[in-house]
């Protein structure tokens, strides 16, 4: 496995804790770098992703492999917003799918 076969989670650091960022490889329990740019973090990111996958070889001889997702889900939702997403994607010209991931990613956004 490569480090690019695998996700990662950038976040700032706060300033009381010396600022720069922290990348984290959630797949592959605690293997996580740090640096004072996004840059320099995934850097030290892929030195930490190779003395992990060598300490993993040698303690189990495989590594965990990458979840994937493949953007397709389930959800019941009651027939009344069934109803009103699809007015409103058919009022915007988009198919409902496009709709609700739009507003999805919207919710999301402004979540984060």
């Amino acid at each position: 496995m490569r480090f690019e076969d695998y996700p990662v989670s950038i976040n700032p650091l706060p300033e009381e804790d010396g600022g720069g960022f922290l990348v984290i490889l959630p797949d592959l329990p605690g293997c996580m770098a740090d640096g004072d740019t996004v840059e320099e973090a995934i850097a030290e990111a892929r030195d930490a992703f190779e003395a992990w996958t060598m300490a993993e070889m040698e303690d189990k001889g495989s590594l965990p492999k990458p979840k994937t997702y493949s953007g397709q889900f389930v959800q019941r939702i009651p027939q009344t917003l069934h109803m009103r997403l699809a007015k409103r994607a058919e009022s915007e010209g988009v198919s409902l799918n496009q709709l609700t991931a739009t507003l999805l990613a919207e919710g999301l956004g402004r979540r984060h």
